[in-house]
């Protein structure tokens, strides 16, 4: 389980009320989360049972984006709302392709906090660093990244948007959040993108787990692929485009339904 860590950190927690980076570690099969996740997270599988594959989709596309990316020679990722550590997080990832590949990752959950050790440990030879902010305040989070001086923003950055812009409301202007952050990396850097979709769930079961996550810290705003094609205007976006995760550059045959999984991906350059 995780590591309370400081007092303050611990005080946040809130473990009384599901949290969606918990709720998704869960549907990873992962242990660091609390009964209320729980209980949230099998709620929101009976109204939709593919919660979990789609979960585990999104992984193996951010394995194969960030992967595409380092091998494109961008070896600094700044990844936003990473969530909970699993197997396979973007230092990982990155450091597989080049070991000084540096990773900053940004996110307003103190768990993740509190697994600061656990991202700390990767392979490689480059610099891991994990900092609390949210992705709503743009501006804030980028004057703590360059504050804590791990990332050079006179060179490509990997900016890394993995299933987490779906937990933000028209209100929360996560349009401009984007493009305020993409504003200050220079050409050659590339956006990795994942978004959750509803394009393929009735109705009553959009709302059934709309419902859901509106008891949790976040909602679930679930954009087409037209909203979410959105996200990489003015940018030049890798083939096959915006797709279903799982036909995000496959390494093997998609299963029979990928062309319908609940989250949409894409990989794009800045100019």
């Amino acid at each position: 389980m995780w590591e309370s860590g400081t007092p303050e950190i611990a005080a946040d927690l809130r473990p009384e009320i599901p949290h969606p980076a918990r709720m998704y570690d869960y549907y990873l099969g992962g242990k660091d989360n609390f009964p209320a996740d729980r209980a949230a997270a099998e709620k929101a599988l009976a109204a939709n049972p593919e919660f979990r594959s789609t979960a585990r989709a999104n992984r193996g596309f951010l394995t194969r984006a960030v992967r595409c990316v380092a091998g494109l020679g961008v070896d600094q990722f700044l990844d936003i709302g990473t969530g909970i550590p699993t197997v396979g997080n973007t230092h990982e990832i990155a450091q597989n392709v080049d070991r000084a590949a540096r990773v900053v990752y940004v996110d307003n959950d103190p768990i993740v906090l509190s697994h600061a050790r656990a991202l700390m440990a990767g392979a490689g030879a480059g610099r891991t660093s994990v900092l609390r902010a949210d992705l709503r305040e743009p501006k804030a989070v980028l004057e703590a990244v360059r504050a804590e001086g791990v990332l050079d923003f006179s060179r490509p950055v990997g900016l890394v948007l993995a299933a987490v812009l779906h937990f933000l409301r028209e209100e929360d202007e996560p349009y401009r959040a984007v493009a305020t952050l993409l504003a200050e990396l220079p050409s050659g850097s590339h956006l990795v993108l994942s978004h959750g979709t509803a394009d393929f769930i009735p109705a009553a079961v959009r709302d059934r787990v709309t419902g859901i996550y509106d008891r949790a810290t976040a909602p679930l705003v679930g954009r087409s692929r037209e909203q979410v094609g959105a996200f990489f205007d003015g940018l030049e976006l890798l083939d096959p485009g915006v797709v279903t995760v799982p036909l995000w550059r496959p390494e093997a045959a998609p299963a029979p339904g990928a062309e319908r999984v609940s989250m949409y991906g894409g990989v794009a350059r800045k100019p």
